[in-house]
This record gives C-alpha cells, sequence and structure tokens, in this order.
C-alpha cells in the first residue's frame, strides 16, 4: 500500500537517484539527479491514516453497490492508485540544493551517528542531523583524477573503500592507505556492474558490448613487510601539537597535526609507550600546499578530551579553518577518535572577483602563498553578540593580512593588510602586551627575506576592525594596517623562524 508521497523541489532533472532511512529517526533521506539532498518524514500522522482508510472502505462500499462492470474496475484497481488520490504531497524537511553539483547524487548511505554522500563531481561529504535538518560537516576527495565517485564500503576492520570511475577504469579506494586497491578497464561508469569484496577474494562483474565479463582476483598473503609507513606522499613542511588526550588504560596519547606538499594535512596520534604515529583524520580541501598551520580556542572538553579550531593555509592563497574534537575511544587502534568539522574557508581570488570596478584593477597573483600563519590573542570583546577570532598571515606578494572568523556563522573575510616589506614575507608572531595599570596591546613582529623584522602596534586596527564588523555584519572591505613601530635589518637574508617568550620581568624577547 501507498504510504506517502514526497515533493521534489523545481529542476531540469526531477527524479530520485538514491534512497536511505535513517536509522535513529522516522525520516528517508533521497538524492536526486540535480544533486540535491532532500530529507522527508517517512510516517504518516493517525489523523492521515484514519482518513486514508475511510476513503479507501467508502469507495469499497461504494463499489460492491455499483454496476458490475464497476466493480470489475474497483477490484482491479490497485490499492495505491487508491491512496495516491487521497494521501497530500509531503515537502522536504531539510533540502540542500545542488551540494553535488549538476551531476547527480549517486548514493546515500548511514554509517555511525553520520551520512555519507556520494556523487558525480569526485566528492564525498559527510553530515548529520540537527533536529530535522542535514548539517554537512566536511567534504572528502579521495585521490586526484577521481571524478565519478558511486558508493562508500565499510570494512570490519575500520577502512573506508571508494567505489568510483576515473576515465573508463573502475577503481577501490582505501582511505587508510590512500592507494588504490583495484584500477580495473571497464569502459566507464554508463553500465551495469556490480562489486563484491571478501577475505577470500574479490569480485568485480560488469556488462560490455552485450557480454558480462568478470574480474576474480583471490587473496594472496603480502610478502613486503612495511617498517615505517609514510605520513604523506611528499614532504612535510609544518607541524603543530594540539594536545593530550587521556584514555583510560592508555598512557598519554598526543595529537599531532602535520601539512605536507601533497596537500593534505594529516591528524595522528603519538602513543608515549609505543612512539608509534597512527593516523585518525586526513584534511583534503587544499588545491596546493599546505605550506602553515596555527590553533586557536584549545578548549578543555572535560575528560581528558580536546577541542581545537585549526587554521591550514598554503599555496593559491588559500585559508581553510576547521573544528577538530578528540575523544577517548578504548576500541579503535589509535584509542582516539577525531571528528572534524570544515568551519570556513577563504580564497583571494574569489574575495577579488566579488569587487566592485575590478577590470580597473590589477588582478591578484594566482601564485600568491601563504608563509606563515599567527593568531591573535585576547581578542574577545563586548561590542559584538558574538566572539570574533583575528588570524594574521604572511604572504608571498609581500602583505601581511589580518582575516576575521565568526565561527558561529562560518564566516572568515580579510579585515585588513599592508604592503609595507614589498618582498615575500616568512614569517608572523602576534601577542599580547599587558602590563599592570596598562592598556592592553596587540603586538605583531613579520619577517621578510630581505632579512628585517617589523614591528606593529595593531591594537586600533583590531578595534577598527571590530566596529567595521559590526555595523556591515560581517561584510567589510579590507582596511589600512598602517606603518610598523619599527623596522630593523636583523639578518643578511631571509628569516625562517621567529618567535616571541615572556620573561618574568614582564618584558618579551
Amino acid at each position: 500500500r501507498l504510504m506517502g508521497r514526497s515533493l521534489l523541489p523545481p529542476c531540469k532533472q526531477r527524479w530520485h537517484t538514491c534512497a536511505a532511512f535513517l536509522p535513529r529517526a522516522p525520516l528517508l533521506l533521497c538524492g536526486d539527479r540535480r544533486g540535491s539532498l532532500l530529507l522527508f518524514p517517512c510516517r504518516r500522522s493517525s489523523g492521515q491514516a484514519a482518513e486514508s482508510t475511510g476513503a479507501v472502505q467508502g469507495s469499497e462500499e461504494a463499489g460492491r453497490s455499483g454496476q458490475d462492470s464497476e466493480d470489475a474496475d474497483n477490484e482491479s484497481q490497485p490499492s495505491c492508485l487508491l491512496d495516491k488520490e487521497v494521501l497530500p504531497l509531503e515537502s522536504p524537511l531539510s533540502v540542500l540544493f545542488g551540494l553535488h553539483g549538476k551531476t547527480g547524487v549517486t548514493s546515500v548511505t548511514c554509517y555511525r551517528d553520520y551520512i555519507y554522500s556520494t556523487g558525480r563531481d569526485g566528492v564525498y561529504r559527510q553530515l548529520q542531523l540537527q533536529g530535522t535538518q542535514l548539517e554537512v560537516l566536511r567534504k572528502h576527495r579521495p585521490c586526484k583524477g577521481l571524478q565519478w565517485i558511486e558508493e562508500l564500503r565499510f570494512t570490519p576492520d575500520g577502512d573506508l573503500l571508494v567505489l568510483g570511475f576515473h576515465a573508463d577504469n573502475f577503481v577501490v579506494w582505501s582511505s587508510r592507505t590512500g592507494e588504490n586497491i583495484h584500477c580495473i578497464p571497464c569502459g566507464g561508469g554508463h553500465r551495469s556492474w556490480s562489486y563484491c569484496s571478501s577475505p577470500e577474494a574479490d569480485a568485480f562483474a560488469f556488462v560490455k558490448c552485450g557480454d558480462v565479463m568478470l574480474y576474480y582476483r583471490e587473496a594472496v598473503p603480502c610478502e613486503q613487510q612495511v617498517l615505517l609507513e609514510s605520513l604523506h606522499g611528499r614532504e612535510i613542511v609544518c607541524v603543530r601539537r594540539l594536545g593530550a588526550v587521556e584514555v583510560p588504560g592508555h598512557t598519554a596519547l598526543n595529537v599531532f597535526i602535520t601539512g605536507s606538499e601533497d596537500t593534505t594535512a594529516c591528524v595522528l596520534v603519538l602513543s608515549e609507550r609505543s612512539r608509534a604515529a597512527v593516523p585518525i583524520a586526513r584534511l583534503s580541501d587544499h588545491i596546493s600546499s599546505v605550506r602553515a598551520l596555527a590553533l586557536a580556542g584549545n578548549e578543555d572538553c572535560g575528560d581528558g578530551n580536546l577541542s581545537v579550531l585549526l587554521f591550514s593555509a598554503g599555496g593559491r592563497a588559500q585559508i581553510e579553518c576547521y573544528r577538530l574534537q578528540c575523544v577517548g575511544d578504548p576500541a579503535s587502534e589509535s584509542a582516539v577518535d577525531c571528528q572534524v568539522v570544515h568551519v570556513a574557508s577563504h580564497r583571494l581570488d574569489e574575495y577579488w572577483e566579488r569587487k566592485k570596478n575590478r577590470h580597473k584593477l590589477v588582478k591578484m597573483d594566482p601564485e600568491t602563498r601563504y608563509m606563515s600563519l599567527s593568531v591573535v590573542p585576547g581578542t574577545s570583546t563586548k561590542k559584538l553578540p558574538m566572539p570574533w577570532k583575528f588570524l594574521v598571515a604572511a604572504c608571498s606578494d609581500g602583505s601581511v593580512r589580518v582575516f576575521g572568523l565568526l565561527e558561529a556563522t562560518r564566516k572568515l573575510v580579510l579585515v585588513a593588510e599592508s604592503f609595507h616589506h614589498q618582498r615575500c614575507v616568512l614569517k608572523v608572531e602576534a601577542f599580547l602586551h599587558a602590563q599592570a595599570g596598562e592598556e592592553r596591546r596587540h603586538l605583531l613582529c613579520s619577517a621578510a627575506t630581505d632579512g628585517s623584522i617589523a614591528f606593529w602596534d595593531i591594537t586600533h586596527p583590531i578595534a577598527d576592525a571590530v566596529d567595521a564588523l559590526h555595523q556591515a555584519e560581517g561584510e567589510v572591505q579590507p582596511l589600512a594596517l598602517g606603518s610598523p613601530l619599527l623596522t630593523i635589518m636583523a639578518h643578511s637574508c631571509g628569516v625562517n623562524s621567529l618567535h616571541t617568550h615572556k620573561t618574568p620581568e614582564g618584558q618579551y624577547l
């Protein structure tokens, strides 16, 4: 019997491509050809059910009292057609329109407390349900060239297999090793196919030119022994320590994050007992190298857990911001579970495209790189209803830029900049100068390739940015950072390291 009808949003391609029932709520999640995700209620109210039942019974009684030909027609008519005239169209409770682009959603699945969706845009996304609303946590791009992701498979040993197509090859990609397990020429994804994996063997069947083709491979023991697994495919250029997580039955587990030239950042756990580094999450939103990392909002969630705000930056003038929540999980191999929520992102070329009269301006260099990041401490203010955090970036185009982040609305905006150095800025370091009886001052050090170090007082630019953000509700034009207080030639060449240290007397080195 027909239990309900759902209304799809208006678009050119208007049909479902996949669906899944949510395990902990009476809801139905659907993906459509337009690349949208839609959440529908899958249970009717008791009033609607009684009304539908009464309507069906009434139609049956009317059929019995009618002519013989009408009786035959009513008996041959399916009950779903009778319900169709009574049941109203259900509008979706939550819609993420065009989440996977115009090529469509290929699969939706639920695993543990999260929802995963895949599409032909080469991306799979992790979502969660907030009440009756879908919230995107982050997106994953498995490997370069995999533009068609068909579905995800979660293995009993904790690995995530991504099934998709690269050109005319069927690909099975492992998220644990970051490598292709299978790459089978089949002619592409526009065909019937099936894949089955077991500890004994793997099988892939597909139809090609009217024939059924079978690829079969038995599991063979690996004769190679990996002495030390690599964390990245290319050079590691930056590392930060997030903190320590306390897990019952384990020694202190330190959590680190590394950035690499392979365009990814890796969150890993280092055990003091085993001296082994185990990756627990990988961030792959960058389109170029990850050269700088910065941490803010290191909060103790209780029970030895961590909640950290992470900034990552690098090539193509791109900044990504994440909220990392690390909790103890004794059942897993790493004993720590890391939940990653993508908060915001920023690219200078996207900002330039939104500027007015941009045809009169010189476009920013698309090869601009962020060389260093530093979070401005102590910027919480009572002027704004929600706290903003400020980030300073050293840029290869000779500028020092200040960004503002509002985590509640997921906004990351450029608020101030200066081209004082006229050379590639290699390092920045912000610190808070506060003495008894004096006003707190936000100071900044920046170092460039010519060996010069500039000292800035950014207290007033930060205050002006706060006022501008309060008036413009999060959208401002970049302010002038002003001139530095002092510039010294400290080295004869580029400055590769820059740090500050507060002495017991209140002075800074």
